[in-house]
């Protein structure tokens, strides 16, 4: 809700117990390790600032982002201990913030690195690529004379396939080992939260999990105690009635076989729900399930409201939207899921 008091036609019903209860398994499973958080895009869509206030308060003490905007953003909120860790590096650009920020950046190249040197340098993080080849200084490369006189926090690097059951992780592993008697570092750090799910031997002594914190299922190990954090709700904007042999929304894809009644939501793939949802997602209230007919269009869906008399306009509807299930009947990620929804929810703790 903004400061006037203007409550708009979305809103995401986040749970903070159950985004504090996620990353208290994930710290369980990362063993003797350190469970951090990435919280780049913004939170994964549920709003940075207030859920590193709230992972503050449950113990964590290393945070992740993408940019240095982003870590500005979080300035206020770094005291002593809290560590804040920038995954894109240092461009020329940067370098201003970066040298009066309490975050650090995570080098990722040769550039990067003799750009940090150039600038007097200062503790930083490093990021070295053992197989995704995204960002990273490569593994089989002379490691020590290209970091030779860093002060490094951080060394680490990136599974590219832990929400798989392939041999790359084990190989990405086998490649980071080694790096701790060859690179002077703090911490050593290599799972996400697929990776914690793997197992221990990931784990070194920094996990940085992301999509589980947010309920997402990054593998099966993790379904039985990850919770849903995100509800996505929408109000009725308008009940109608749809005559037999009527069509609903953009290009007629969904023909009423009977007379029926539906629900117009205030909610489209602007807002991120998108057209991969049209006629087999479905929203819920009071444990019952109304599933959406036609086309998601940009800032409007159509639900079937037949089996529901009391519905009317102005009432509010909770998407289903708990992300595995909703990945699979959408085509979509769980990440696109969460970091698609956009700024016209109001982002509502519970």
């Amino acid at each position: 809700m903004s400061m006037t008091g203007f409550i708009a036609p979305l809103r995401l019903r986040l749970d903070e117990q159950a985004l504090l209860s996620n990353w208290r398994w994930l710290k369980q499973q990362s063993g003797d390790a350190a469970c951090g958080a990435a919280i780049k895009a913004d939170g994964y869509g549920l709003g940075a600032a207030e859920v590193m206030r709230r992972l503050l308060k449950a113990g964590c003490r290393d945070f992740f982002v993408s940019n240095w905007a982003e870590a500005r953003a979080l300035e206020s909120q770094l005291g002593e201990g809290i560590s804040l860790s920038v995954l894109h590096g240092v461009r020329d650009e940067d370098m201003a913030l970066s040298k009066t920020s309490r975050a650090r950046p995570v080098l990722c190249t040769a550039e990067q690195i003799a750009r940090w040197k150039a600038a007097g340098g200062g503790v930083c993080d490093v990021m070295v690529d053992t197989g995704m080849n995204r960002l990273g200084l490569d593994w089989r490369d002379d490691l020590v004379p290209q970091l030779d006189g860093l002060a490094i926090a951080t060394l680490l690097s990136h599974l590219a396939s832990a929400d798989e059951d392939v041999e790359l992780s084990r190989t990405q592993l086998e490649r980071f080992a080694p790096l701790r008697e060859k690179v002077k570092a703090d911490r050593y750090s290599l799972a996400n939260s697929a990776g914690i799910c793997l197992g221990r031997e990931f784990s070194f002594d920094l996990t940085r999990p992301g999509l589980a914190l947010y309920g997402g299922i990054p593998r099966g190990e993790a379904r039985q105690n990850i919770a849903q954090t995100v509800f996505p709700e929408a109000q009725i904007l308008q009940r109608r009635r749809v005559r037999a042999g009527d069509s609903i929304g953009y290009n007629a894809t969904h023909v009423a076989a009977s007379d029926m009644e539906i629900a117009v939501l205030n909610i489209g793939y602007a807002d991120g729900y998108l057209r991969g949802f049209s006629g087999c997602g479905s929203v819920s209230i009071a444990g019952r399930s109304l599933p959406v007919i036609g086309r998601v269009s940009m800032d409007l869906t159509a639900v079937d409201v037949t089996a529901a008399a009391d519905l009317a306009e102005g009432d509010w509807l909770t998407l289903d939207y708990a992300l595995e299930e909703a990945s699979a009947i959408s085509g979509l990620s769980q990440y696109e899921l969460l970091t698609g929804l956009g700024s016209r929810f109001d982002r509502v703790w519970h």
